[in-house]
């Protein structure tokens, strides 16, 4: 889904927090990673202050940015073509799995997702890799030449290299063409249909 509305109006509530004033609109740089990375990084927050602005973040979030959010046109055309083709699907995010399976009922598509891995509320689990050697293991994937992860940002790109499996970049998201192709995509899609197509050219 596109988060952005509902993501950059928390992130915003996290900066309002200390003080810091930030149109949301500015703000798409957190969607992808892990929000303490964000706010630490960009903001030069320490980890106490940075878990201050994600408990803020999610005093937004959780009632209300959560369903701030629209589903990309084709999204569930393609999870249904791949689940109908036989494909094992899971959810690989870095958002809190608790949320992210909200989003995914609220759009009427978890019945396609077998495994839903994401990252823990209490930040134990957080980066990409770390979701995917999840998402992997629930999975019982030993052959890794069988999996991809599909994915907009760069973090998605560099979490499935650190895993061993191959990555596909789509451009309907928030990371563009450059971002994507110097993270080192195996295979670029510009929309749901090309991602189907993909994966089918190379099963």
């Amino acid at each position: 889904t596109d988060p952005m509305e509902g993501i950059c109006k928390s992130a915003a509530r996290g900066l309002a927090h200390f003080g810091i004033k930030a149109d949301y609109h500015d703000l798409t740089f957190f969607i992808g990673p892990p929000l303490l990375d964000t706010y630490r990084d960009r903001y030069g927050m320490n980890d106490e202050q940075a878990r201050e602005a994600v408990a803020a973040f999610r005093e937004y979030f959780q009632p209300t940015g959560i369903y701030e959010n629209e589903i990309y046109p084709g999204i569930e055309e393609m999870l249904k073509e791949l689940q109908d083709k036989g494909y094992f699907l899971a959810m690989a995010t870095s958002k809190p799995e608790a949320f992210a399976d909200i989003v995914l009922r609220h759009f009427h598509i978890r019945d396609y997702i077998k495994v839903m891995a994401g990252a823990t509320m209490d930040e134990g689990r957080t980066n990409k890799a770390e979701v995917l050697a999840y998402a992997l293991e629930q999975m019982n994937i030993s052959d890794l030449s069988e999996a991809v992860m599909v994915g907009d940002r760069s973090y998605d790109v560099k979490g499935a290299q650190a895993m061993g499996i191959d990555s596909v970049g789509v451009l309907y998201g928030y990371g563009d063409l450059k971002e994507l192709s110097q993270a080192g995509a195996d295979a670029l899609a510009t929309t749901p249909q090309e991602v189907v197509e993909l994966v089918l050219a190379t099963s």
